[in-house]
């Protein structure tokens, strides 16, 4: 039997909607509503959860990162009525790889080399961007002005400019956008949050964090140990993976490191420090710093790599009413040393210490725990696209929406920025550039 599906809601749709409805409601008014009642028995409703509120997902980019997303996406298809569309890569292989599993399963999943094509499938109601970080902007703006909601991989965007690009966009169509930093849906930074506003700690002044691995000597950051001469696949779009990078010839370094180089990534600073310092912005309600400075260098593992394997970065943030006057957030990074520091926000009359299960306040004057807190929830794929889809279906808030992924990206690209020219970095509000 064939199933019919119906399409979530469209950036036109939205628009056009007073409030926000269900699909089911919107089908409530709708001679199309009856229609498809009768194309489905019974037991075709019995079969699948929600037959009205699927969601149809596409995947673009099929390398390593994506196969959490496919594990998380395939994990939904009975319980929460989640349905893989079609798979995207330049690189056959790798798309094939992922058709392959879908079709294991039971999907029905197409394969394509051009993600444009995704776009123009009308039946597709969210996009996955996992490609590298340079394609991240066009692809999220491309998905946005087609009418798809888009969940889009860590960072949200290569450079300053095309956050703010994208955060608009957003506005603009009235269209979710997720960003991948994924320990948002652990509930410690927003509970936290509250437990500052409520001046648990008085007065915020500083807060500390980090990411720290401790690589092989012989194999630094990101490195394969791929063989520079090795040729290029057959079925790889070499110059439809460049994108908006800078043309040049095959490089099979480019191609498997490209963390390690800055046309593609930004390295520790946007691969790594995103995640930490998203914490730190939702536990304190930050937004734009007012300036940052970025310090280290390519200290053990000068291979030809651009960007640092030892980086340090330090904001400075502007007055948040009941939070701060006014604080500073540092961020230890090393790729040498996994020793790590504690995860805390120093406030004046307390310190807020994140662990491993949620966190505890510990009093300045007596040094004892005060309060602690359980989270719930965890820093987990599954849950964060749980929560993407309940922001389609039911309206429910985004735990990491294109405003956080706004502000996560003008820090961290900034200290890089900082680092490539060896000055301190200002914010300029007005024409939101640094300076």
């Amino acid at each position: 039997m064939t199933r019919t599906t119906v399409p979530i809601a469209s950036a036109a749709r939205i628009r056009d909607m007073k409030k926000q409805q269900t699909r089911r409601d919107f089908l409530k008014t709708t001679t199309l509503a009856s229609a498809t009642a009768a194309s489905f028995t019974a037991s075709s409703y019995a079969q699948i959860v929600g037959a009205n509120d699927r969601i149809n997902a596409a995947l673009i980019g099929c390398g390593g990162i994506s196969e959490s997303h496919l594990r998380a996406l395939l994990g939904m298809r009975q319980q929460n009525n989640v349905n893989i569309l079609a798979v995207c890569d330049v690189y056959e292989t790798r798309a094939r790889n992922f058709q392959d599993q879908i079709w294991t399963v039971g999907g029905k999943a197409q394969l394509v080399k051009d993600y444009r094509k995704i776009l123009d499938m009308k039946e597709v109601d969210t996009v996955s961007i996992c490609t590298p970080e340079h394609w991240h902007a066009r692809q999220a703006l491309d998905g946005l002005d087609a009418g798809k909601h888009v969940y889009c991989e860590k960072p949200m965007t290569h450079t300053v400019e095309d956050s703010l690009a994208v955060a608009d966009k957003v506005k603009q169509t009235g269209l979710k956008l997720q960003v991948d930093v994924q320990g948002m849906s652990d509930d410690s930074y927003a509970s936290a949050y509250e437990a500052i506003q409520a001046g648990k700690l008085g007065p915020i002044v500083a807060a500390q964090i980090d990411y720290v691995r401790n690589y092989p000597a012989e194999r630094g950051p990101w490195r394969t140990g791929v063989d520079p001469n090795l040729p290029k696949p057959p079925d790889l779009d070499w110059e439809a993976w460049l994108g908006p990078a800078p043309k040049r010839p095959w490089s099979a370094p480019r191609y498997y490191e490209w963390r390690n180089y800055k046309d593609y990534s930004g390295g520790v600073a946007t691969d790594l420090f995103v995640h930490r310092l998203t914490r730190i912005l939702k536990a304190c309600g930050l937004t734009f710093p007012s300036r940052v400075a970025g310090m280290g260098g390519i200290y053990l593992w000068n291979d030809g790599r651009e960007l640092p394997d030892n980086f340090e970065m330090l904001a400075e943030y502007p007055a948040v009413k009941s939070v701060t006057p006014g604080m500073t957030v540092h961020i230890l990074g090393t790729m040498a040393n996994g020793r790590k520091i504690d995860h805390l926000i120093r406030g004046h009359k307390a310190t807020l210490i994140f662990t491993s299960d949620g966190w505890e306040i510990v009093d300045e004057e007596s040094g004892e725990v005060v309060e602690t807190h359980k989270k719930t929830g965890a820093e987990n794929i599954p849950l964060h696209y749980r929560n993407f889809h309940a922001a389609i279906r039911q309206g429910e808030a985004l735990n990491c929406p294109a405003s956080l992924g706004l502000y996560g990206v003008v820090a961290v690209a900034g200290a890089n920025q900082s680092w490539f020219e060896r000055r301190l970095l200002t914010w300029d509000a007005a024409t939101r550039k640094w300076t």
